[in-house]
C-alpha cells in the first residue's frame, strides 16, 4: 500500500490485519482536493483485493478535524466538465467504500462536514468522539451534497430526518449523532480511533466470509444503492452547472454571504 497526497497509510493490528487510512491535510482542515480523492480511490481498491486486510479504519489527522469535506478553494476555480469529473470520482468513491468486502469503521474527532460527513457515511460504522460534530452545509453554497448522503442517509435515519439535514445545513454533536443512530459508538474526546481499532480487532477475529456476505445481506435489506444514486447523480447535474452554484463558491472565496437567484 502507497502513501503520499494528503493520505497516510498504515497498517495495524497484532498481525497487520487493519488498514489505517488518516487523511493528512491538517492545514487545510483535512479537506479533501483532487489529490487526495485519487489516493483515497486507490488505496480503497488496494484494501478490497488484499486478502491480509480484514477491516479498514479511516480518521483525520489531529484532533480538531475529521474532514471538512471537498476543498472547496480548490473547487471554485474548476469548470463545470472538472466539477462533474470529479464528483464522478467522488460518487465511485463512497459507491466503492459502502461495497468494500471487509468491514469499515469511520474514526471521527471534530467536524466532520459535508464530503468528508459522507465519507464517514460510506463505511459501515462509525466511531465518533462525543464532541464531534457533524453537518451537511452544501445548500448555503448552491449545491446539495451529492456523494451519497441522500441514499446513505435515508438508509440510516429515514426520510425527516434526511430532509432536516440536508434541507437545512444544522448540525449535530457527536451525542446527537448517536441518538439518532449515525453513531454506532460514542467515545471521549480524542479517544474514537483507540476506540475504532478496538472495534476492527474484534471483527478482525471474525470469519472474513461471513462477515462479507453479511454485508450484502445488509445492502440488499436496503434496496439498490447504485439505482438511489443514479438518480442523485441526474439532480446533482442539475445544480453543479447552475448560475447559483458558481455564486456560492465566489461567496465562500471571497468571504461574504451568497446572493442567490435559483438559477
Amino acid at each position: 500500500m502507497r502513501a503520499g497526497d494528503g493520505l497516510r497509510l498504515e497498517r495495524a493490528g497484532s498481525a497487520g490485519e487493519v488498514a489505517l487510512l488518516t487523511l493528512d491535510r491538517p492545514e487545510a482542515r483535512n479537506a479533501i482536493d483532487d489529490a487526495l480523492l485519487d489516493a483515497l480511490l486507490v488505496a480503497v481498491r488496494e484494501v478490497a483485493v488484499d486478502d491480509a486486510v480484514r477491516t479498514l479504519v479511516l480518521t483525520g489527522a489531529g484532533s480538531a478535524v475529521f474532514s471538512a469535506g471537498m476543498d472547496l478553494r480548490e473547487r471554485a476555480g474548476f469548470d463545470d466538465a472538472q466539477l462533474a469529473d470529479q464528483h464522478e470520482r467522488i460518487v465511485s468513491l463512497t459507491t466503492e467504500l459502502t461495497e468494500l468486502p471487509v468491514p469499515s469503521i469511520a474514526a471521527v474527532e471534530g467536524f466532520c462536514l459535508a464530503g468528508g460527513f459522507e465519507l464517514a457515511l460510506a463505511c459501515d460504522l462509525i466511531v465518533a468522539s462525543r464532541e464531534a460534530v457533524f453537518g451537511l452545509p452544501e445548500t448555503r453554497v448552491g449545491i446539495f451534497p451529492g456523494g451519497g448522503s441522500a441514499r446513505l442517509l435515508t438508509w440510516a435515519v429515514g426520510g425527516p430526518r434526511t430532509r432536516d439535514l440536508i434541507l437545512t445545513g444544522r448540525r449535530l454533536t457527536g451525542v446527537e449523532a448517536e441518538t439518532w443512530g449515525l453513531v454506532a459508538r460514542l467515545a471521549e474526546p480524542a479517544r474514537s480511533l483507540e476506540a475504532a481499532l478496538s472495534l476492527a480487532g474484534e471483527l478482525a477475529e471474525a470469519a472474513p466470509l461471513g462477515l462479507r456476505e453479511a454485508k450484502t445481506a445488509i445492502r440488499a435489506a436496503a434496496g439498490s444503492l447504485r439505482d438511489g444514486q443514479a438518480a442523485e447523480d441526474a439532480m446533482y447535474d442539475v445544480v453543479a452547472r447552475s448560475a447559483d452554484r458558481r455564486e456560492g463558491f465566489r461567496a465562500l472565496t471571497e468571504k461574504r454571504r451568497p446572493r442567490f437567484e435559483g438559477r
